[in-house]
């Protein structure tokens, strides 16, 4: 994108190479998931260096081909006996540190608001109060995973909140996209998502955010096994 300065893109990128850290420990330090992962995401930006996302004109368009694969790969975890088993074996206590990404996130959002690539909805000082979920999530870490009486219900109700959260800006920043579809921000709408190496945050952030969620609050509704550090 034009006149962004380099360290926007630098720093989304180090957000990008943060959650993949948190997730690939979270995966018990699979290989096999941080090779998926970042095969992922080269292929993701060969796409997305060809200018392929900023069609948007297109039926269907194409930024559909960036999302929803890691969609289906959600949902087929939950629906297949295998997929729920590696979901349980997730560790929980570093799925709750990941969303800390979303602090660095909202910072990038921010500063590409005052380059006029994303609208003010998107930001904290607009409708996203996402950056809530990241400040909290160490001090949620701390409360609920002490060496003492832990709270399993404060930790279902937090990955509840921060996931209501989640959704609200995902609808934002869909709905503000130059897509078919959009519906807010005509003004100033949200086009840096359609670039390389924003197309991460559609592409990866958000959806092992999502992932994060829904696997925490599966083993906390259904593991019948105790969860390490939790009562």
């Amino acid at each position: 994108m034009e006149n962004i300065p380099y360290y926007i893109p630098l720093l989304f990128a180090g957000t990008t190479a943060f959650a993949i850290y948190l997730f690939y420990r979270a995966a018990n330090r699979s290989k096999k998931v941080l090779a998926a992962i970042t095969g992922w995401l080269l292929l993701q930006a060969v796409i997305g260096l060809t200018g392929f996302y900023t069609v948007t004109n297109s039926r269907p368009p194409h930024f559909l081909f960036l999302t929803f694969p890691p969609l289906l790969f959600i949902l087929s975890l939950f629906i297949t006996r295998k997929g729920r088993q590696w979901l349980d074996s997730l560790n929980i206590k570093t799925l709750t540190l990941l969303h800390m990404v979303r602090i660095p996130v909202e910072i990038v959002l921010f500063l590409l608001f005052t380059y006029k690539t994303v609208p003010s909805l998107m930001t904290f000082e607009g409708r996203n109060f996402d950056i809530i979920s990241g400040l909290s999530a160490p001090l949620i870490y701390l409360l609920c995973f002490s060496k003492h009486k832990t709270r399993r219900s404060a930790l279902l109700v937090w990955n509840l909140v921060c996931l209501g959260l989640l959704i609200n800006i995902v609808a934002i920043a869909v709905l503000s996209a130059p897509l078919p579809f959009q519906q807010l921000s005509f003004e100033q709408p949200n086009r840096a998502i359609l670039y390389f190496p924003y197309i991460w945050l559609p592409g990866f952030v958000v959806p092992v955010v999502l992932l994060s969620h829904l696997a925490a609050m599966r083993q906390l509704l259904f593991k019948r096994e105790p969860i390490p550090g939790l009562a």
